[in-house]
């Protein structure tokens, strides 16, 4: 089966997208073959950096909108809250496949250079982000939360290969093709920042360590959270994440 039939497979796209809907005033819409992505842009400083910030499989631009963007907006960072197909105002359905087309296209849509734009990827959201680095290797910085080092072992928590027609070394191939992000990291020199619940119980905390180890500069950390989760890091850690990340865009400007 074609790599690219086998990472937008309706089965994984069924059981690793969880999108819904929700409308907001203001879209930033960004085009697509499928129609138009719902994102939400807060532009106002033009000499500040910009965040572009894709979310986790379970969530929306509108989780987002409040307490992140407000905040990073009040300390002089523009947010482009990055939407997939199918989710919040997005039109089409999400797939692997999409999310890396419409990486470029999001980042585009800024009409920035990209030495004035920091990728910030949350859970599935790293893919994305990792894209992104692969892209304009000379992205500003990287932020990756309760990122994803190995795509294929996530996928298999939730498939078996059979359901798609396949195995499990074919898959692993066609993924790696596609999302290889060790050979990413390793060639991006740029400042990355990691951050990772120690006791994530979905996205093991090896996989944001392999992530970490894997970037190719000298400027990179890595910040271990003790107290939450997968899905409550921030909530958990509130003064603590927003310090570790403002310092490193600080470091940035």
């Amino acid at each position: 089966m074609d790599k690219n039939q086998l990472i937008n497979h309706k089965v994984i796209s069924d059981r690793y997208f969880f999108p819904r809907k929700q409308w907001f005033e203001n879209p930033f819409f960004v085009p697509t073959p499928e129609g138009k992505l719902g994102c939400h842009f807060t532009n106002n400083h033009p000499d500040g950096l910009t965040l572009v910030h894709f979310h986790g499989n379970g969530e929306i631009v509108c989780d987002w909108m409040e307490g992140f963007a407000t905040t990073l907006d009040q300390l002089g960072c523009n947010v482009l809250l990055a939407e997939y197909r199918g989710y919040g105002m997005s039109d089409g359905t999400p797939s692997f496949g999409a999310i890396l087309e419409d990486t470029p296209r999001i980042i585009e849509a800024t009409r920035l250079d990209p030495s004035r734009i920091v990728l910030f990827g949350r859970s599935v959201g790293s893919i994305p982000a990792i894209r992104g680095v692969s892209i304009y290797p000379k992205i500003a910085g990287l932020v990756l939360e309760s990122g994803i080092a190995d795509v294929f072992e996530r996928l298999i928590v939730r498939i078996d290969p059979s359901e798609i027609g396949t195995d499990q070394e074919e898959l692993k191939k066609a993924i790696l093709e596609e999302i290889d992000h060790k050979t990413t990291m390793n060639s991006y020199t740029g400042p990355v920042l990691v951050m990772h619940a120690r006791n994530d119980s979905l996205v093991n905390i090896s996989h944001g360590q392999r992530i970490y180890d894997w970037a190719g500069g000298d400027k990179k950390e890595i910040r271990i959270f003790e107290r939450g989760d997968h899905n409550n890091i921030l909530i958990a850690n509130v003064d603590e994440y927003f310090s570790a990340l403002l310092a490193f865009l600080k470091k940035l400007r």
